[in-house]
């Protein structure tokens, strides 16, 4: 029986690196030479890695926790509002209310709590929490319009990223708090921070649990081990529902209004797919200004903005040895914002492969300490959004000339001052208008990697079986502000599928074939925002006709992916949510 089964393995390689090449021959008769290898090196790769890893999930056994696709039933999923108005509701005013709690477990001196977002070799592949350089919370905003339609609940948790699972964990206890309060939406998105404790399962000392789990599947004997810490997910659901109880009672009167401002791509450290050639440099800003300003009420700014918080958690010497607790950038923008007497509140947005730019050279400024450069992007990021709509002439007349002279002085021709020859962006006041659309897609899990951390239940994903195959649920959203448009989706993603790019065209892709589904641009105008890693955290969301599960050529991304259909099915939910609208 082994024999037979090897044998078969060898065929299905075989047949598969013919064809491999007899394809990538096939769709790179026009390309150059160095084109050619790379095309056959990636389908090779991703042909391997399907088989190899495909034939383990094959002799992989499904664990207690995958569920018949029959039994799915969508509790604590939130729709939106029941109707889209054109005009605010009679005398309606905007009303919102904050709130923001720690998630620093307190007995993390005491306890092993791993951080994630890398993993490193120095560290076992497994980082331990070691030094807590500042925060990690979680960031709450609820919104009503005055329309009666139900109140909009946000929460920005800083960490790798929820699954839905674990978000409806969160609704239901709201809910249970709020019993008879009527929502329009309750969602839950994360900064996607590096160096935050781990709430995915694939960080917390991965392999060890790997092995016993994949022991443990095989022997059918004993639980498995889940992959994250459910004590810190059930900390973080009573932080989080706690929060979002306290920012409805806080909810006052007040306006609402917008500013976008396009930055220089010196704050964007673009690492993208080759293939991808967007990048999504604006950051936008609304403003909430209560009618009336005072210890309990004060003015609540909501950022969005397109980059990794990666600079702290990674792991490059014997000091900074990924082993630190930090919010990164975001906890230092927030902190920037909240002294100038706001409330913050983050969203980010596609960040595929974007990261934090200016922190390697940090301007020629020395930081003695990595999280030192992520503070000080944090504090220029946070004079940004505070400045957006002002001259140069107001910023230089506030700026802090005493630390900026110092750090000229120490940077030398590498210093660059931030504001130099600003354009101030243009802020309008929003009506109270929050339209809101959220639905299902289901999403088949082709990725084989994923498939086996599923079977052997290190994640905390509800996954579905139909027939031989498997579904994961999530959600997608569509939301007007006023007359600003949003786009909420899940995972990070690549931004072509926001504003258009090569890796949507036939000739730039890897397949050679067209993506065929419009751009969110293309859906719903050019000016709408994306929140990334909303309602879940699904990993990177790649276009189907560049897709690879391959490590060279920047196909790295697949690695860490539903699969091949991610983007289209969510994609295809796009493109029925606007024709709906029409």
């Amino acid at each position: 029986m082994k024999s037979t089964s090897k044998k078969i393995v060898s065929i299905i390689l075989a047949l598969s690196m013919i064809f491999a090449c007899a394809s990538s021959m096939g769709a790179s008769a026009a390309a150059s030479a160095g084109e050619f290898f790379t095309d056959v090196g990636v389908f090779v790769l991703d042909k391997l890695l399907t088989v190899i890893v495909g034939g383990l999930n094959a002799i992989v056994p499904d664990s207690n926790e995958i569920m018949d696709i029959d039994d799915y039933t969508d509790e604590y999923f939130f729709k939106g509002t029941e109707e889209f108005l054109d005009e605010p509701a009679e005398e309606a005013k905007w009303q919102l209310g904050y709130s923001k709690a720690s998630i620093v477990p307190e007995d993390w001196q005491t306890k092993n709590y791993y951080l994630g977002g890398f993993m490193s070799m120095q560290n076992g592949m497994a980082n331990k929490v070691e030094e807590v350089v500042d925060g990690v919370d979680v960031r709450v905003i609820a919104v009503d319009d005055g329309s009666g339609r139900g109140i909009a609940v946000f929460a920005n948790i800083d960490s790798i990223g929820m699954s839905n699972y674990d978000i409806k964990n969160i609704r239901k206890a709201l809910v249970e708090l709020l019993p008879d309060q009527k929502f329009s939406t309750i969602t839950v998105t994360a900064t996607h921070v590096h160096s935050g404790i781990d709430t995915q399962g694939l960080w917390t000392n991965l392999f060890p649990k790997l092995g016993g789990n994949m022991l443990k599947a095989f022997l059918h004997v004993g639980e498995m081990t889940p992959g994250v810490d459910t004590e810190y997910l059930d900390f973080i659901t009573k932080q989080a529902s706690g929060a979002m109880k306290a920012a409805i009672e806080n909810m006052t009167e007040g306006t609402m209004t917008y500013a976008v401002k396009e930055l220089s791509e010196e704050y964007f450290n673009n690492k993208n797919r080759p293939s991808s050639d967007s990048l999504i440099q604006e950051m936008a800003r609304f403003v909430f200004t209560p009618d009336v300003i005072d210890n309990d009420h004060r003015k609540t700014m909501i950022v969005n903005y397109s980059a990794h918080p990666d600079i702290t958690g990674l792991a490059v010497d014997e000091v900074d040895n990924g082993r630190q607790l930090s919010g990164d950038y975001v906890y230092s923008m927030g902190q920037t914002i909240e002294a100038a007497e706001y409330n913050f509140m983050f969203f980010n947005g596609a960040i595929a492969g974007i990261y934090t730019g200016r922190h390697p050279a940090s301007d020629g400024v020395p930081n003695e300490r990595r999280w030192m450069e992520a503070s000080r992007i944090g504090r220029e990021l946070g004079q940004i959004a505070l400045n957006l709509t002002n001259s140069e002439e107001v910023i230089r007349a506030n700026a802090d000339w005493d630390t900026i002279n110092k750090e000229m002085e120490i940077g030398g021709e590498h210093y660059t001052l931030w504001f130099e020859g600003w354009e101030a962006a243009t802020e309008k006041e929003l009506d109270p208008i929050l339209n809101v659309r959220i639905d299902e897609a289901k999403i088949k899990v082709t990725n084989p990697l994923i498939k086996l951390v599923g079977k052997l239940g290190l994640v905390n994903y509800n996954v579905y079986k139909e027939g031989l195959s498997y579904y994961i649920f999530v959600e997608i959203g569509y939301m007007e502000i006023g007359d600003v448009k949003v786009v909420m989706m899940p995972g990070e993603i690549v931004q072509d599928l926001i504003e258009g790019g090569s890796s949507l065209t036939a000739e730039g892709s890897y397949s050679g074939k067209d993506f065929g589904i419009p751009c969110i641009d293309e859906l719903f105008g050019e000016d709408t925002l994306c929140f990334g890693l909303a309602n879940d955290a699904i990993g990177y969301v790649v276009p189907d006709n560049d897709y690879a599960m391959a490590l060279i050529a920047g196909h790295y991304q697949e690695m860490i992916s539903l699969g091949k259909y991610a983007a289209s099915t969510i994609m295809k939910g796009f493109v029925e949510i606007a024709e709906d609208l029409k």
